[in-house]
């Protein structure tokens, strides 16, 4: 027989930069408070996309559009990461009391 981990109250994002998991989602957070925070961050870098899109390549150097990528990169993870513990939430039957 299997034993199934007790699921953990907090989930590790994911992240390039370090080995160890520093930034956690509370998985027991309020369902409107997860979304509102994965909405905040999708809005923030499609305006900031929308921004970057108006302005003409030639302006910027090469490192500059890197660095906008690595930006919206790690936005969208963040989205990516909250969105994946709202739909673990929403696949779980009723808590028991």
């Amino acid at each position: 027989m299997t034993m199934q981990n007790p699921p953990r109250r907090f989930t590790p994002m994911k992240q390039i930069a370090t080995s160890y998991p520093v930034l956690l989602i509370d998985s027991d957070a309020p369902l409107r408070e997860l979304h509102n925070c994965a909405a905040e961050r999708l809005n923030a870098v499609l305006q900031y996309l929308n921004l970057m899109a108006c302005t003409s390549l030639p302006d910027y150097a090469e490192n500059d559009i890197n660095t906008v990528t690595n930006i919206s990169r790690i936005l969208l993870q963040d989205v990516r990461d909250v969105f994946g513990v709202i739909e673990q939430r929403g696949f779980e039957g009723p808590k028991k009391q």
